[in-house]
């Protein structure tokens, strides 16, 4: 049987088929993070009220329905342990929207489910708040209220369009006060939504482990682990060493952090003996959410951090960190020193833990540096300069994609596969070190960024993340060393993707190339669309109380207060006249030409009375003695009045009808 077309359905059913439209938009984002189960139960509920309605079935009893609610729940539990967490809570909205559009029994549940939605849609923010997102879920309201603006309608429904676009007015005209409110009011403290994605634990980034592949796995993501702002020009690229954590422990296969007595940021440099010198580098880190506590600054800043809501503490080794993870956007400031020493006057006794090795593992490695200690002794910086030239000189080379390494991984590495990531040069180094008695320690964070010409915004992202090892050198203190540099100085001075360039396979060379040509197409539209990112990160996800005050405080310190509030009133003023005077243009048509017709009655002294309509006056309109060619217009047009406001017409019929009534208007002169 052939389904009937839109139009010639009844209106219940067309208001429920736009409901069950408007209900797919709001449950069709979150699709990707729904149990697979529960976007087919709601996509198969959808279709079934859909059928329902084209061919006129009842809907399903109550009796049936109840049991598949229950069912629905237990599958929520047992997808997520819980009812009511983030997540459980809506796959639960989710269904239960759709389970409700099969229990409309009055026009009461049509806002039921309509509001149901509006909230609905509100939860995408809490997976992602990007442009993208924000205008989707803005589509989604015009789809929404377009539903909402059916449902006023008591008589003849005008087109889908028009009510769309009266659906587009609304929203607009709601726009302007909606971003006066985000700007102007107070704001709480603490992010708005809450940390998009998983908030329970860390997600892509530097962990506080590193073993052999660990970092490699982060070369190929684009993601953004931070955006840096210089008050100046930035240092070179080869200077960009973004210091993070700090990896002292190792057990034969993975390096990890020993942490230590935590220190207040503000009194860091004195109680780790902190030297610096020469001209700061100021610059404003904003930092993606990571669900991790660490904090990333140029190498070297002063350790005095401040994050706006979170206590900063340093540890021992020089890493910045918050008590608690990161769930937000935040933003910090700080200044690089090009001269500095970090412990100088190291405690010989306090050196042990950075020459411990674990007995055991990598007995030809240890090996190599007891040989290089004997060779070199206290010269210290030959025993360095000979195992950078090993890597340089020795067929070593700078992969994505190194061998599988088994128990004594440094000596595999070193004698046999020859190929790795920055963290096995880097963790072999300081094992090599150790071996040779020279104290030193990995070190994780991000080396280089991209700098954007549009905004002039460095970019650094996961792939960006480096190991490079720190030696203790007396009277120098702890000195950055960057074995990957030996091997790969592309890696440095260019950044991870040119350095694996011409590994490329055959035809993403080509497309790599025209990516990071800078002058291309591709580029220009990417660093716009950067620039364009970093401006709603900065003004939209991470307005927070104390942005909020520095900006309203700029903006009264530019027009000040009294401008301020006169160039408000002012503009409330205008407003106000410019719907007034629209109104007046265009008002009812039909009740302007009868006000007209009434002044023309008066003139020939049939006054209306304030209770009177078009039937009454009609028989005063027959007794007053006026011309036949007048009385016949008059009595039409007071008919035809009568029809346009109290009969249901549709909108050709009322068209045509308020055409006719301005030609008998004019007739009736």
């Amino acid at each position: 049987m052939k389904a009937p077309s839109l139009p010639a359905l009844a209106r219940d059913k067309q208001d429920t088929l736009l409901l069950v439209v408007a209900a797919l938009f709001v449950i069709a984002p979150h699709f990707g993070h729904l149990p697979l189960w529960a976007s087919a139960t709601a996509c198969v509920t959808l279709l079934w009220r859909t059928l329902l309605t084209l061919r006129g079935r009842r809907l399903p009893p109550r009796w049936l329905l109840l049991p598949v609610a229950v069912l629905a729940m237990a599958g929520v539990w047992r997808s997520y342990g819980m009812l009511l967490g983030r997540d459980a809570g809506v796959a639960m909205l989710a269904l239960l929207l759709a389970f409700k559009l099969l229990e409309m029994h009055a026009k009461r549940d049509l806002y039921v489910v309509l509001f149901l939605s509006f909230f609905l849609m509100l939860t995408n923010f809490f997976y992602s708040q990007s442009i993208a997102t924000g205008l989707a879920m803005g589509a989604t309201i015009i789809i929404l209220l377009t539903a909402q603006v059916t449902f006023q309608y008591t008589g003849t429904v005008p087109p889908l369009g028009r009510r769309l676009r009266l659906a587009g007015r609304i929203f607009l005209l709601a726009a302007p006060l909606a971003i006066l409110l985000f700007f102007g009011f107070p704001r709480i403290q603490g992010p708005l939504w809450g940390s998009p994605g998983d908030a329970a634990g860390p997600r892509t980034g530097i962990s506080d482990t590193m073993s052999p592949g660990s970092m490699s796995g982060l070369a190929m993501s684009e993601e953004p682990a931070f955006r840096v702002r210089f008050d100046g020009p930035p240092p070179p690229q080869d200077r960009l060493y973004w210091r993070g954590l700090v990896m002292s422990r190792y057990d034969g296969r993975t390096w990890s952090r020993i942490g230590g007595r935590p220190h207040r940021a503000a009194s860091a440099q004195e109680a780790l003996a902190l030297r610096v010198a020469g001209r700061p580098a100021p610059y404003e880190i904003t930092l993606e959410p990571s669900g991790r506590r660490y904090l990333f600054t140029l190498e070297l800043s002063a350790p005095d951090l401040a994050v706006a809501e979170e206590r900063v503490v340093v540890s021992d080794e020089l890493e910045s960190a918050t008590l608690r993870p990161l769930q937000r956007i935040v933003r910090y400031r700080s200044a690089a020193y090009s001269q500095y020493a970090i412990q100088p006057d190291l405690d010989q006794a306090l050196s042990g833990k950075w020459l411990q090795l674990p007995a055991g593992f990598n007995p030809l490695a240890r090996e190599l540096g007891e040989r290089l200690h004997r060779q070199y002794g206290a010269h210290h910086q030959g025993t360095i300069d000979a195992v950078l030239a090993m890597f340089h000189q020795q067929g070593y080379s700078y992969t994505l994609q190194p061998p599988l390494l088994g128990r004594n991984a440094v000596d595999e590495f070193l004698t046999v596969s020859r190929a790795g990531f920055c963290e096995h040069y880097a963790g072999s180094f300081v094992f090599l070190m150790r071996a040779a008695g020279i104290p030193a320690r990995v070190v994780t964070g991000y080396q280089g960024g991209e700098l954007n010409p549009v905004d002039g915004v460095l970019t650094v992202r996961q792939s960006d993340a480096h190991a490079w090892a720190e030696v203790w050198l007396a009277g120098r203190g702890w000195v950055r060393v960057d074995p990957t540099a030996a091997v790969a100085p592309d890696r440095v001075r260019l950044g991870t993707a040119s350095a694996l360039r011409q590994k490329a396979p055959f035809g993403l060379g080509g497309l790599a190339a025209l990516r990071d040509d800078r002058d291309s197409w591709l580029s220009q539209l990417r660093f716009q669309t950067q620039a364009i990112n970093n401006a709603w990160n900065q003004w939209v996800l991470d307005y927070n109380p104390d942005r909020q005050k520095n900006f309203l405080a700029e903006l009264s310190g530019t027009f000040g207060h009294w401008r301020m509030l006169a160039a408000a009133l002012g503009v409330a003023a205008l407003l106000w006249l410019w719907r007034f005077s629209r109104a007046r243009r265009r008002g009812d048509p039909v009740q302007t030409a009868w006000l007209r017709f009434c002044r023309i009655l008066a003139g020939h002294g049939i006054a209306r009375a304030p209770d009177e309509g078009p039937a009454t006056l009609l028989p005063r309109v027959h007794a007053a003695g006026l011309p036949a060619e007048k009385q016949a217009a008059m009595t039409e047009f007071l008919e035809l009045y009568g029809a346009l406001r109290y009969r249901a017409l549709d909108d050709d019929e009322r068209r045509r009808s308020a055409r006719r009534l301005a030609t008998l208007l004019s007739l009736s002169r």
